[in-house]
Order: structure tokens, then sequence, then C-alpha cells
């Protein structure tokens, strides 16, 4: 796990770090395993009080890594986070699948979790930060529903979540295009909690401050408000019916093949 996420705990603050920095921490199967490893520890961890969730060099996480694009160039559906052919219908972890638990595995820890998001979080990289339950950003952070460009939809758990943040034609809006929008624009729809000249020193700053208070009334409240949420089992499921019919189709690999060719899509109807 140590190659991918790093966990620091000090005064009830878990300090979890994204360490691929060469590959903008992009979600490679290594990736997803120690994200899920790191939400297992830190649900069993005593005297962790709040959670920040950073990533190290130049982005938060720039999505799916480009060799797993590559495998569905090639292969189609044996690039799906998690091995070849997994299915993707099958729950793994309680309502979720494997690749799900990677963001949803943030939403059930017990404890609040903070994203300090910078240069990008694209795709599963901003499904990731969706985990949390506040999201500090740069000035010049950039992040996108990226799906769209490879023929794929969210299925990361973003869907159900991001239904309670945004407005229903917003969620439509960055579906549908996967254009990629900034900071400002993410605080407007509800995104952002806070910007921040430095998120991360932000982020660990109100992780104190949370951290000195009632541990008990603090997980109480994270209790409250994720019941507040409608049953998310069944959109869960959903997210993962819709992309496995999706991966490895004719469409999604001329998606794939067109982006990685630098050239215009050739779909058929």
């Amino acid at each position: 796990m140590e190659e991918r996420v790093s966990i620091s705990i000090s005064e009830g603050v878990a300090d979890v770090r994204l360490v691929r920095a060469d590959k903008m921490n992009a979600l490679d199967q290594a990736m997803f395993e120690a994200l899920v490893a790191a939400t297992e520890r830190l649900s069993k961890e005593k005297g962790v009080r709040v959670v920040v969730l950073s990533g190290e060099g130049r982005a938060f996480c720039a999505g799916l890594d480009m060799g797993r694009f590559a495998a569905m160039k090639e292969n189609g559906g044996n690039g799906i986070p998690g091995g070849e052919n997994r299915d993707l219908t099958k729950r793994t972890h309680g309502q979720a699948n494997f690749p799900q638990q990677a963001v949803w595995g943030w939403r059930q820890l017990p404890v609040p979790v903070i994203a300090a998001v910078h240069g990008v979080a694209f795709g599963g990289g901003f499904q990731l930060s969706l985990g949390a339950d506040m999201r500090f950003l740069s000035p010049d952070a950039r992040m996108s529903v990226m799906e769209i460009k490879w023929g794929l939809v969210p299925d990361m758990a973003g869907t159900p979540i991001l239904a309670s943040l945004v407005r229903d034609d917003i969620l439509r809006d960055l579906t549908y295009t996967g254009r990629i929008f900034s900071a400002q624009e993410a605080m407007t729809y509800g995104l952002a909690t806070r910007i921040c000249d430095d998120p991360r020193v932000a982020a660990l700053e109100v992780a104190r401050e949370i951290a000195g208070k009632s541990p008990d009334a603090i997980r109480a409240a994270k209790r409250l408000l994720n019941n507040l949420s409608v049953d998310s089992g069944p959109a869960l499921l959903a997210e993962s019916v819709e992309q496995q019919k999706l991966i490895g189709s004719a469409n999604q690999t001329e998606a794939v093949r067109s982006n990685l060719e630098k050239r215009a899509a050739r779909f058929a109807d």
C-alpha cells in the first residue's frame, strides 16, 4: 500500500496522501487496492478522529491510468479496474463493487474526511474527491466528469453522491459533455467547500479543529448526515450495470482508440 498511499497519524488527524506523483496519482490496479486498504485500515484505527486526503506532486488525481485505456484499446473489457473481465455487477463490499469501494469507503468511514484538491481531479480522480465529506480546492484546480471522453459513464459511486450535491441539469451537463471546469465553477455548483491557496494546509488546520471536538458527537453527526441520503444501493448497482454493458463495446473501443490516436471518432448508431 505504501507505494501508492501513505498514512501518517498525529493528534487524531490521519494525513493520507496519494504518492504516485510521477503519474499524477493516476488510478492503476495498485492504487485501487491501496485506496480500499487505506479505508479498511482507517475504519479500525483507534484514535483517528478526522482524515485529510490529498495527492503529492502536480495533481490530486488525474483519473484512470492511461495504461488501462491502452488495454481497452487492444483488449476491450480487459482494461476494467480490478482485473481481466471483472464482473462489475458483483457486490464485493456491501452495496459497492471493488472500484466503487475506492471512493465509497471514504464515505463509509465513521469520521469526517476532507479532500484537499490541487492540480487536476479528472474522471475517477474527481469521483475520489466526492467520497470526502468536504472538498478544499486550490484556485487553479480543475475537475471533470471525464468518463464520456472514453465512451464510459461514472461508475465509482459518483452518480449518487453528485445527485446529492448539484442541480439535476448541472449534473447532466457535466456528465454528457465531460467538460473541464474550474475551482470557481465547482464552488458555484456546490462541489467545492472552500477555495484555498494551499488546500492541504487549510484542510489539516480544519481537521485539527474538528479533532478537538467530542469524537462521540462527531461520529454521531456523520451517521446522522449519512442517513439523510437516499438509499444508494440501487444507484451503485445501476452504475455497474450500465458500465458493464459499455466496456468493450464497439463504440467504447472506438472512443478509446480515437483519443489515443488523436483523431475524430467514428461512432455507429
